[in-house]
């Protein structure tokens, strides 16, 4: 939650939601559901409240109830920072939707800047950056060093490290401002800047103003395309950015189905192989290798990706 809706603004409001949190920590969403509708009963326009108050009931087997709360979330949160659709859709009560909503994605990503690391490499085994490092340097018939390097949804910077030395410039491009502050601390890049990948831009208006389209001839996206259902717009943005001949490489969670896209619990888009292939061609990409592997765990339990290795047709 943002800082701002951490609150209620009302103490009793606010006591009682912290009692409903003990008592979901304790293993009963179902007694702090009813504590949370109290709560909401006294501060009725809380969005932060009904999204809380969704999760609870979700916990304790009440689909229709948290797909309710959803809706008030909506209702008083146009911007959906808490991304109340995504949620939706995974409980039934709302279509797929192609993207997530920008605002919950900064949001999400300003959050856990400071624990990202720690969380995803340390405790959750995260191990992409050094795979589709490997995976460039493996891959037949492509170059082994780069004049410009961009690096699109680069976070805190992991990927850096591992193409530093076969580039001779590397840039940045992420939408959270905290990732991005975490990101030049390695002090591994020429350039950081801030861009949302969800949207097909006019390069000039998100990229640098002397950014021009078909510079760069390695194009990254470590871990940023689970993100996206539709990749339309960022092969698009890719296709733009690359020079003829250009290498992309980038990850995705498998879909492990023959086609398309879905949503998971988790909230993260997985991709089948067949649909990036497809999407890839649309913008002038060819697949020139791939790896399956697992590239985290969650929840305990391996999430497996696919790991592409693309080149712009000249």
């Amino acid at each position: 939650m943002l800082p701002s809706q951490l609150s209620s603004g009302d103490v009793i409001a606010d006591r009682r939601a912290d009692y409903a949190k003990m008592l979901a920590e304790s293993g009963e969403p179902a007694s702090a559901a009813e504590l949370m509708e109290q709560a909401l009963e006294l501060v009725p326009r809380w969005a932060a409240g009904w999204f809380t108050l969704a999760t609870y009931r979700e916990k304790a087997g009440d689909a229709p109830g948290a797909i309710a709360a959803l809706n008030e979330v909506l209702s008083l949160d146009e911007g959906d920072v808490f991304g109340a659709r995504l949620k939706l859709a995974v409980l039934g009560g709302a279509e797929l939707p192609e993207r997530p909503p920008s605002l919950y994605v900064e949001r999400l990503f300003d959050d856990y800047a400071d624990r990202f690391e720690t969380s995803l490499v340390e405790k959750l085994g995260y191990s992409v950056p050094g795979k589709l490092a490997a995976l460039i340097a493996e891959t037949q018939g492509i170059p082994k060093h780069f004049r410009l390097a961009v690096d699109l949804g680069c976070g805190t910077g992991l990927l850096g490290p591992e193409i530093r030395d076969h580039v001779d410039r590397l840039e940045g491009y992420d939408l959270s401002k905290g990732m991005l502050a975490k990101a030049a601390e390695k002090d591994v890049y020429d350039h950081l800047g801030q861009a949302d990948l969800s949207v097909e831009p006019d390069l000039s208006g998100v990229f640098d103003a002397g950014f021009a389209a078909g510079r760069a001839d390695l194009i990254t996206a470590a871990d940023v395309l689970m993100y996206l259902g539709n990749l339309q717009d960022v092969m698009s943005i890719a296709g733009k950015l690359a020079a003829d001949d250009a290498v992309f490489a980038f990850s995705v969670e498998d879909a492990q189905q023959p086609e398309g896209y879905l949503l998971r619990d988790s909230l993260r888009f997985a991709h089948s192989e067949a649909y990036v292939r497809e999407v890839l061609a649309d913008h002038g990409f060819a697949v020139q290798d791939l790896a399956r592997s697992v590239i985290r765990m969650d929840a305990g339990k391996p999430v497996h990706g696919i790991l592409f290795i693309a080149r712009k047709s000249a």
